[in-house]
């Protein structure tokens, strides 16, 4: 299809042409009229093509300026007359160009700030301790920032929606990781925590929690992005912080009950001795009565004094002194401590695997105590479980490996966690043992989160009960 300067230029030819048949009439009647026509039509065609030429001058600008769009080639600029274009040029031609210069310099002005806001947003997202996953406009995974990498472990995430890894056409791994129970308990800790936000309502926040206890914060917001909405999910990990406002509100109840109780139980041991000294005034009879019921009433005394220093020997705690310690021969004292009771019940405990680590900086005292709790627990769990059962036998293994880190594994064949949830161990009070006061639990966490140690208690799904404490990382 012709153009419009085309088309013009032709009008003007055949408009030439039909004055050039006419002016020929004159050709041989008057022939300096016909030579001086012959010069007026060429001076009008010559004029013409140029009035074509710069009426049409300003949509070459256009296309030129339209071009400069579609490149995105914003710090480029126009030019009229072999010059740019300014103020001082006050033609039309110049003020259009100068316009268009103006719009040029305006949109490479927001390209620089969307640039820098973006440079900035990225480098931030990338500093966030917080987990950052951004959506399309369908759903799929447009960014994820490295603390969402590395707490989710997507493999080759952009392009692809949550509910890839739940219906397994993507992988929660990299597919060279090693196929191990702890890649295993990995990967199901990941599918429950993504499962829970693939879940979440737009608009709300929700506490989530994976198998291991870990508590997180989760949160799916939109913003808008051309006209269209698109998703957001913020995840936030609470454990420590959770854990830390626990143990506040946990130091606070005990330390009122721990005073109250105390005031109530010295005050009543005191009234309770004083009592016994109207024994002999009674008859006798009456005094073998009265006697027995004060001694149950101050043994019973006793006890509750006993029980609440129980849990504050846990909020007293002092701060671990860290010496180089042997934790296998602290083990060894343990096993040998443990190892006749153990025998009378039918349980066994053994070692099933021991490697030579060297000595450790830790609190001998503080471990052996929390590693006694663990022990006398276990013991406790299986004499239960066999009692249940019927089983005349049972087992706790003791494993210290030092391949990748240093590894204390802790494994009982009460298998009592099967049912219990992650999030509530480790919680004040709570108890699988009947008759329990859930404190040695709670002592042994105390002592391992003071020392640095990672921990975790959960079943390992074969009838048995793990307690996994990391001595040092890999």
């Amino acid at each position: 299809m012709l153009g419009l300067r085309r088309r013009l230029q032709l009008y003007l030819a055949a408009l030439h042409v039909l004055l050039l048949a006419a002016v020929l009439l004159h050709y041989r009647t008057q022939p300096l009229l016909f030579i001086g026509l012959e010069a007026t039509l060429l001076a009008s065609w010559v004029l013409g093509l140029r009035l074509v030429r710069q009426a049409l001058e300003p949509l070459d600008y256009t296309q030129r300026f339209q071009g400069l769009l579609q490149d995105q080639d914003y710090a480029a600029r126009l030019r009229t007359r072999g010059k740019r274009a300014g103020p001082d040029d006050d033609s039309e031609l110049g003020q259009l160009v100068s316009q268009y210069n103006g719009m040029l310099d305006a949109l490479c002005q927001e390209r620089l700030r969307l640039g820098e806001q973006q440079g900035f947003l990225d480098r931030l997202l990338e500093a966030t301790p917080s987990a950052v996953v951004v959506f399309d406009f369908d759903g799929r995974i447009s960014l994820l920032n490295a603390s969402a990498g590395a707490l989710l472990g997507l493999d080759a995430p952009l392009g692809k929606p949550l509910r890839a890894w739940l219906d397994g056409s993507a992988s929660a791994a990299p597919p060279e990781a090693p196929a191990s129970a702890a890649g295993a308990q990995a990967r199901a800790r990941r599918i429950s925590l993504l499962e829970q936000l693939d879940a979440l309502p737009l608009g709300e926040s929700r506490l989530l929690s994976d198998p291991d206890g870990r508590r997180y914060r989760g949160q799916r917001g939109h913003f808008y992005d051309r006209g269209f909405a698109r998703h957001f999910l913020l995840i936030d990990e609470l454990t420590a912080e959770l854990a830390d406002s626990e143990h506040a509100t946990y130091d606070k109840m005990i330390r009122v009950l721990g005073h109250e109780v105390n005031n109530t139980v010295a005050a009543t041991g005191s009234v309770l001795e004083s009592l016994l000294y109207y024994r002999s005034q009674l008859a006798e009879r009456d005094a073998d009565d009265f006697s027995t019921a004060i001694v149950a009433v101050r043994r019973r005394n006793v006890r509750l004094g006993e029980f609440i220093e129980r849990f504050t020997r846990v909020v007293k705690m002092p701060a671990p002194e860290l010496r180089p310690a042997a934790i296998g021969a602290i083990l060894d004292d343990i096993v040998g401590l443990y190892r006749e009771p153990c025998r009378s019940r039918g349980i066994t405990l053994a070692w099933t695997r021991r490697d030579d680590v060297p000595a450790l900086p830790m609190d001998s005292q503080l471990m052996e105590q929390a590693l006694l709790n663990l022990v006398k627990n276990a013991m406790e769990a299986v004499e239960a479980a066999m009692q249940e059962r019927g089983e005349a036998s049972g087992h706790v293994h003791l494993s210290l490996t030092a391949g990748q880190g240093i590894l204390l594994r802790i494994i009982d064949s009460g298998d009592r966690l099967g049912g219990v949830p992650a999030s509530q161990l480790f919680t004040p009070f709570f108890t699988t043992k009947k008759g329990g006061q859930g404190i040695g639990l709670l002592f042994a966490r105390e002592v391992l989160n003071r020392h640095g140690y990672a921990h975790k208690l959960a079943a390992t799904g074969s009838g048995e009960t793990s307690f996994d404490i990391w001595l040092a990382p890999a």
